[in-house]
């Protein structure tokens, strides 16, 4: 299959829509990147609340390890200690949870600003590489073995702007009709350059 054209001019147009769509996606990566990098930060509080969470159980844990060696009392004493424990593991949770949204958000946040962008410009731009590959192929196909440039002038007279048409010398179409050679290429030539190939010697 053909990716790029033969004229030097066309070929850079397809050229730099390709280089486009590849700095296009490059540029929202990189935009997706530093949003999920500052909305990271959003978890410091989360992991600030899950740091304090652990030091009130450890410390309330170990307080409790320490009123139940009391004795006669030990275990009465030990349970207002075990709760506030209980109570600093569940803060523990409160922000690792709050942690783990933020770090949702941000991965939700990075994809849907480079698939939206990204895919939006390459719907626009995958259509027309397609098409023009397919035609570029059928072309090529048409050229091969023993040209038959007669569909292509056909193709050329039905589909060609009329100015691309009237630069053409007078009297082709008719000298086409007739089946003239030379007016048969100098149609086939209008299609092919519309597709930026060459028409072959």
């Amino acid at each position: 299959m053909q990716l790029y054209a033969q004229h030097p001019a066309q070929r850079t147009r397809q050229l730099l829509a390709d280089v486009g769509l590849l700095a296009w996606a490059l540029l929202w990566v990189l935009v997706a990147r530093t949003v999920h990098g500052a909305v990271l930060v959003l978890a410091e509080p989360g992991r600030a609340v899950e740091d304090l969470g652990e030091s009130v159980a450890g410390n309330m844990g170990s307080a409790a390890g320490v009123a139940e060696d009391v004795p006669v009392v030990g275990d009465e004493l030990s349970t207002p200690f075990d709760a506030l424990a209980d109570a600093g593991g569940s803060v523990t949770g409160a922000g690792q949870a709050a942690q783990d949204a933020v770090g949702t958000l941000a991965t939700v946040l990075a994809v849907v600003l480079v698939v939206l962008p990204v895919g939006w410009l390459v719907l626009r731009w995958l259509p027309w590489r397609l098409r023009w590959a397919r035609e570029a192929a059928a072309a090529q196909s048409l050229l091969r073995g023993t040209p038959d440039l007669y569909v292509l002038a056909a193709r050329a007279l039905a589909t060609a702007p009329l100015p691309r048409l009237a630069a053409l010398p007078a009297g082709t179409g008719a000298a086409w009709q007739a089946g003239d050679p030379a007016a048969v290429r100098a149609l086939a030539a209008v299609e092919l350059d519309r597709l930026g190939l060459r028409l072959p010697g």
